[in-house]
């Protein structure tokens, strides 16, 4: 079983709006109202590729109902912690030109709600994934993050890790199945600039040293490079009209997984990430499976030197 863990979910506020002018009063065009978090993300993409996951984390109060409900109506299953404060809500606005996003850091949880997490965990298997993804809350230390995947290590558990960058550089003892920097967390995480795919393939190199098992690397409109100990890949994104980068990365995790899970080939999992993503981002919302097969041989896979 996959299972996903978004320590910090919320519920996303989209707004649509062909201008924004601060101190002024503005007319909304659209909105529409999302359970949002990476973990969740990743939850909602693989439904929609046909995978069963668990979602994991905290929530609590009337948002947090909503976050339940709306990815229960769907079938995906939860094990969350309740608590007393309010899940927060993120509001992202669109316009003609640019994409905003006012983000809360999220509720305050306590010490017995972060141990009751922790002891969920203790019902996985060897023959479980986790996906450990997204922000902390403000009053939740990055501690989480290690003990999580110390769990997960000695249970023989499959790690996928999509975390801010310093508490990702520290998992990397842990030998994750997979990590996922974008290109500038990669550059924070090994101290250079990255420029181009060849500076990302050379970064990436560096976590597979560090103990990552796979490395993938989004890089926006570029695509993105796969790293391993055997292989290395360039993606290229197909063209399309992008609409939103909101849970594009993501979508590329989920799309990994999904194939992988399925059929253990790095590359073909590569392609199908890629092409998730993409989808994504031509989307209104989260891909769907069909728009992931359609764009799926459409995306470029091509080996890099440095094999």
């Amino acid at each position: 079983m996959i299972y996903t863990c978004t320590l910090n979910p919320s519920v996303d506020y989209h707004i649509e709006t062909e201008n924004l002018s601060l101190g002024m009063l503005n007319r909304i065009e659209h909105t529409a109202f999302y359970p949002g978090g990476k973990g969740i993300n990743v939850s909602r993409v693989l439904h929609n590729l046909g995978m069963s996951s668990v979602a994991l984390g905290f929530i609590g109060g009337f948002t947090g109902d909503f976050i339940e409900e709306s990815i229960k109506k769907i079938g995906i299953r939860t094990n969350f912690v309740k608590q007393e404060q309010p899940t927060r809500i993120n509001v992202k606005i669109k316009t003609a030109n640019e994409e905003t996003e006012v983000n809360d850091q999220g509720a305050s949880i306590a010490e017995q709600h972060q141990a009751a997490l922790l002891q969920k965990l203790e019902q996985l298997t060897k023959k479980d994934y986790l996906v450990i993804s997204g922000s902390l809350p403000a009053s939740v230390s990055f501690s989480i993050y290690e003990k999580m995947a110390r769990r997960c290590s000695e249970k023989g558990v499959s790690l996928i890790v999509d975390i801010p960058h310093q508490a990702l550089k520290d998992l990397l003892i842990y030998e994750p199945l997979l990590v996922k920097p974008n290109q500038a967390e990669l550059s924070e995480i090994v101290g250079m600039d990255i420029h181009n795919k060849e500076d990302a393939v050379k970064g990436a190199k560096k976590l597979v040293q560090l103990g990552a098992q796979n490395v993938i690397v989004s890089m926006g409109k570029d695509g993105a490079v796969f790293v391993n100990e055997q292989i290395i890949l360039s993606g290229e994104t197909p063209r399309g009209t992008l609409k939103s980068s909101v849970g594009a990365g993501d979508s590329l995790v989920a799309g990994f997984l999904a194939s992988f899970v399925q059929k253990g080939n790095v590359k073909h999992a590569f392609q199908q990430g890629v092409a998730a993503g993409s989808a994504t981002a031509y989307s209104d919302d989260l891909c769907h499976k069909q728009e992931v097969f359609d764009l799926f041989t459409k995306v470029k896979i091509s080996h890099l030197k440095g094999e």
